[in-house]
This record gives structure tokens, C-alpha cells and sequence, in this order.
């Protein structure tokens, strides 16, 4: 069957026959967005959303999603899209950060610019049958130093270009390593050089605790005197009130905004300042623009839904369309690695540690982290799944490690999962053959060979003459068939341990007689 698609916003006929062309079932409805009753009437239909800012995909609409996998945003923004309730329930969240990336700077230079020669005022004074040609001298840009707090994918177009004006660019980014700001051709600086050196101000940064008012009172009363500051990146970045009285006494000389606290920005302290800028949240308005971050959503949602490959997702590790055939089965390995320790794990899991050995470890290993750890929580937590997992073992103070080497030893990638308890350590390891079917290959330094099963009974005991004899009987007493039976002991006399495929699940009065056969220590069902 067909994955479905909803489109709810409006996207571009292309971004649309992307879809058909890739064999997706699409539903164009592109004011449906504004109708969250009917959306949520209908979502539970689709295995796909592609929205842009008008849908809201809130948990109500989360709840009635039971087919949905993706949620696509075509555009950087997901503030529409509650991402924990969308990480619960399992589905992948895409944007996409690089389609408006150029228009996003350009608009930031076209601000900068029109701050520098009081563009919309001479205009509206030319236009108004004014010849004010001595009120409206600007300052030329050539030989300004500009700082640019972020310098990531949009602040780096922005120093491009800014160099190309020939002039000088700061930047500061506590990611921003000295190799690439030599590459940029930027001067990499802490905030209060940034802010005691720059002429021209521009923020690139995403809204975090972190960058939330980077430029507060204390900060601006820091900056050169008649500085100007412009922002296309994110209201709230810029504590608006106090910038509104820089901008009256004379410290902070012009501002050009884009974004605001509030938007629709129907009032604000900067409004009706005759050295301020303001538009109306135009950084991505362009006609190529809305058509590059429409062709890319559509591009990554049916990439996912196809293929596997996640690209551009804001709550799960990337993985390209190459990489997810071989990640694939061991994405199963490490599941089923960490539901086989789940099923055996009736404390609280204190660490989960997960080590990759050989060619494993050259893959994804968060993709595969997180499936190991929806596994091993599933057991007791029933609604956990790959994309949820990490944020729900956190929740609840488990520490997950990752330990990555490159031999693995007798098999060609390796992968073994550790639950450390207040009362025991227990390890399970597992490959992937040829055949492509994971296998456990080791439990608790004990050497097996097991494919996992539907119905499997796990048994460990001593290793003492008759067990399997009596276990056998026992099962064929019962009227339990056995289908593969798999041992393993650490040395003769030692402990042993059983792992056995049956047809059917075990009934529980014949585990009752399993666990009282002499010399066994545990038996317990298992289901994969």
C-alpha cells in the first residue's frame, strides 16, 4: 500500500508532483490548516504532513494521528509543531534549514543597507513632495566592521557577503571553530569584543535559554556609541524595550528588525522610532525561496517514507538514503538486543551501555542507540518507540553510554548491550550475518549462536548431566513443540544457559515446571 500524504498548507505544484512522480498518494488541501477540527477529523488517515506555518500540530491532532510518521515543515521554523508530543507518539519532525538560507541573508544585507542610507524615510519624504536632500545622510558600509552574532549556515552567507562589501567581519559563536571562521575569512571574538568593536550588528542565531536577550540593557549599554542592529533571525533575541531607549538616547544609532517577541507584531516598543526599520517577518519571502524549501520537504518526506533515510530532523539523528539499507538491519539488531534484555530486567535500569566493535561502528550509532533503548524500555513501557526513546530514558535518570572500537574481534561488526542495576550487570551481544537476520552471539560472556523467534523460552542453570533431556520431555509432555534449542556454557560443571524457539508461547504452568526442574536457576518467556 501507498504511503498517504496531506498536504495542509499551501506548497508548490512541483513540491506536489514530487510526490506522485515518487509513487506517494497526496491530498492537497491547502487551507486545511486553519480548520483544526477537520484536520483532526482527517489526519488519522495519513502516514505524512506537509505544513508550513498556518497548521498547528498540536497533541490533540497528535492523538488522532495513528498512521502518521512524518512531519514535514517547509521552512526553518517548527514553533507550530509541538516537538516532545510529536517525539511520544514516534514521529519524525523534518524542516528545512538550507532553503531559504540566501534569502534569509539577503534580506539581513538589503536591511543593513536601507539602515545605513534611511532608505524608507527618504522615500516616504520624496514621496510626499519633500526634497530633503541635506536631512538623509547615510554612512558608507565600505571599511565598517560588521559583527555577526551566530555564524552558522545563514550567518556565514551573510559574512560572504559582507566581505564582498569590503568590509570588516567579527563573529561570535562559541561552535564556530578557528579553522572554518579562517575559511569564512572572519575574525572570531568573544561577545563583549563583538559588541565594543562593531559598527553594524547582525544576529544569526536560533532562540534558546542561551541566546534569549544576547542583547539585554547591559549588553547594548556595551556596544559602540550610534551602533546599528539588525535582526531577520529570531524575535526575543534583542530585549526590544531596552533597545527602544538605546535608540532615544543615542547609544544604539538605528535598528532594522524583521522578527519580533509577539507576531503578528500589531504594536511594539520600536514602532513609530524614526530610526527604525520594520518588516513584516519577510526573510523567506521570495518566490525561489518558497519554492526550494517546498521541492526539499517533499524531497525528505518521501525519502523517509520509501526509504528510511531521515534527513534535516530536529528530534532524530540524520541518516541519508545510502546509509539506511545498512543501518536497517542492525537498527533490528539493536532492538531486539535491547528487548531481550528488557524482558529480563525487572529492577530499575540505572546504565545502559552500548558498544559497537568493527564495521558497526562506522554507522549511525544514534539511530542505533535509540533503538536499542526503545527496546529494553518497551517491555515495561509499552508506547516507548525509537524516536521517543533517548527523551524517555533521560526522564527517568538513566545514563546511556556509547563505546565505539574498530576490531570486533571473531566477527566483522559486533554489537553488545550492558544494563547495569542497583543489583546486577547483565550483557547480551549480537551480529548480522550475510544472511542479513540478526543474531545473538554471546549472553553474559557466554558463547551461543540464536536467531531471535517469536516464542523463545530463555533458561539458565547448572551444568549438570539430564537437564536437556528432562527439559525436552517436559515441553513435549505439554505438547510444546520445539523448533531450534540453543546452548552455551562457561565451562564444563559451570553455568549454562538455553535459549529455545517454540511454536506458540509457553503456558505459564509449564514454565512453572521448567523453573522446578533440579539445578535451574531462572526460565523465563520471551516474544520478539
Amino acid at each position: 500500500m501507498a504511503p498517504r500524504v496531506l498536504i495542509s498548507d499551501a506548497l508548490s505544484p512541483a513540491a506536489v508532483q514530487i510526490f506522485k512522480d515518487r509513487g506517494i498518494e497526496v491530498d492537497f488541501q491547502p487551507n486545511l490548516g486553519k480548520d483544526k477540527d477537520k484536520l483532526a477529523e482527517i489526519i488519522g488517515d495519513y502516514d505524512g504532513l506537509a505544513i508550513r506555518s498556518a497548521t498547528k500540530v498540536t497533541p490533540k491532532i497528535l492523538e488522532k494521528a495513528a498512521r502518521l510518521k512524518v512531519v514535514g515543515r517547509a521552512g526553518i521554523g517548527v514553533d507550530n509543531v509541538d516537538i516532545p508530543a510529536s517525539t511520544a507518539r514516534g514521529v519524525i519532525v523534518m524542516n528545512t534549514p538550507f532553503g531559504n538560507s540566501i534569502t534569509t541573508a539577503e534580506h539581513a544585507i538589503a536591511m543593513m543597507f536601507a539602515l545605513a542610507r534611511e532608505i524608507p524615510a527618504a522615500d516616504a519624504s520624496t514621496q510626499a513632495g519633500k526634497w530633503e536632500k541635506n536631512r538623509f545622510m547615510g554612512v558608507e558600509l565600505t571599511a565598517k566592521t560588521l559583527g555577526i552574532i551566530g555564524c552558522g549556515n545563514i550567518g556565514s552567507i551573510v559574512a560572504d557577503r559582507a566581505l564582498g562589501l569590503k568590509m570588516k567581519v567579527v563573529a561570535f559563536d562559541p561552535f564556530l571553530s578557528p579553522e572554518r571562521a579562517l575559511d569564512l575569512g572572519v575574525e572570531k571574538v568573544e561577545l563583549d569584543e563583538l559588541l565594543a568593536r562593531a559598527d553594524v550588528i547582525t544576529l544569526h542565531t536560533p532562540l534558546t535559554d542561551k541566546t534569549r536577550n544576547v542583547l539585554s540593557a547591559e549588553a547594548l549599554a556595551k556596544t559602540k556609541k550610534g551602533v546599528r542592529i539588525v535582526n531577520c533571525a529570531r524575535g526575543g533575541l534583542v530585549d526590544e524595550a531596552a533597545l527602544a531607549e538605546a535608540l532615544k538616547s543615542g547609544q544604539v544609532g538605528g535598528a532594522a528588525f524583521d522578527v519580533f517577541v509577539t507576531e503578528p507584531a500589531t504594536e511594539n516598543p520600536l514602532f513609530g522610532l524614526p530610526n527604525v526599520i520594520c518588516t513584516p517577518h519577510l526573510g523567506a519571502s521570495t518566490t525561489e525561496a518558497q519554492e526550494n524549501v517546498a521541492l526539499q520537504v517533499a524531497e525528505q518526506m518521501s525519502d523517509y517514507l520509501l526509504r528510511g533515510a531521515i534527513s534535516n530532523a530536529v528530534n532524530f539523528p540524520s541518516i541519508t538514503a545510502e546509509e539506511a539499507p545498512k543501518l536497517k538491519p542492525f537498527i533490528e539488531l539493536a532492538e531486539k538486543l535491547g528487548s531481550f534484555a528488557g524482558q529480563l530486567t525487572d529492577t530499575d535500569i540505572k546504565t545502559v551501555r552500548l558498544t559497537y566493535e568493527g564495521a558497526v561502528a562506522e554507522l549511525k550509532i544514534k539511530a542505533l542507540t535509540s533503538a536499542a533503548v526503545a527496546g529494553l524500555l518497551r517491555p515495561a513501557l509499552a508506547d516507548v518507540n525509537v524516536v521517543s526513546a533517548p527523551s524517555v530514558a533521560k526522564e527517568r535518570g538513566i545514563v546511556v553510554e556509547e563505546v565505539t572500537r574498530e576490531v570486533a574481534g571473531d566477527f566483522e561488526s559486533l554489537i553488545t548491550l550492558t544494563v547495569v542495576t542497583d543489583k546486577m550487570e547483565r550483557s547480551v551481544s549480537g551480529t548480522v550475518f550475510a544472511d542479513g537476520r540478526p543474531r545473538i552471539v554471546d549472553i553474559k560472556g557466554i558463547k551461543v549462536d540464536a536467531e531471535f523467534a517469536p516464542s523463545m523460552i530463555y533458561v539458565t542453570n547448572e551444568d549438570k548431566p539430564g537437564f536437556v533431556g528432562r527439559f525436552a520431555s517436559l515441553l513435549g509432555e505439554a505438547g510444546v513443540n520445539i523448533a531450534t534449542f540453543a546452548l552455551g556454557r562457561d565451562r564444563q560443571g559451570g553455568d549454562a544457559i538455553a535459549l529455545v524457539e517454540i511454536d506458540g508461547r509457553a503456558p505459564d504452568e509449564v514454565l512453572a515446571k521448567v523453573q522446578a526442574l533440579p539445578h535451574v536457576k531462572q526460565a523465563k518467556p520471551l516474544a520478539f
